[in-house]
């Protein structure tokens, strides 16, 4: 009887961990600000201020780009400055 239960139990959590919903993996801001700006995570305040005015070029709504883009940009550069900026 005790075996029916434990083989049952095994069957209902086996369906259980086929069916859930897997974790969405979560991304660190920084690590999401470095994609973005397209630097590795050695890099240093002057290759985050050169990496962020090159695509500022190309992504200023003044010179064509989209707003949200720019703000993106900018929102980058200054998560990443801020982490240099924190002791660790």
């Amino acid at each position: 009887m005790l075996m029916k239960w434990i083989v049952a139990a095994l069957i209902v959590w086996g369906v259980w961990v086929l069916l859930r919903k897997p974790a969405k993996k979560r991304r660190s801001p920084t690590g999401e600000a470095r994609r973005v700006l397209g630097v590795d995570a050695r890099a240093d305040a002057g290759e985050i201020r050169a990496a962020h005015r090159r695509l500022m070029s190309e992504l200023h709504p003044d010179r064509g780009g989209e707003g949200q883009q720019a703000r993106r940009v900018n929102a980058a550069r200054d998560t990443l400055l801020a982490a240099l900026r924190e002791p660790r």
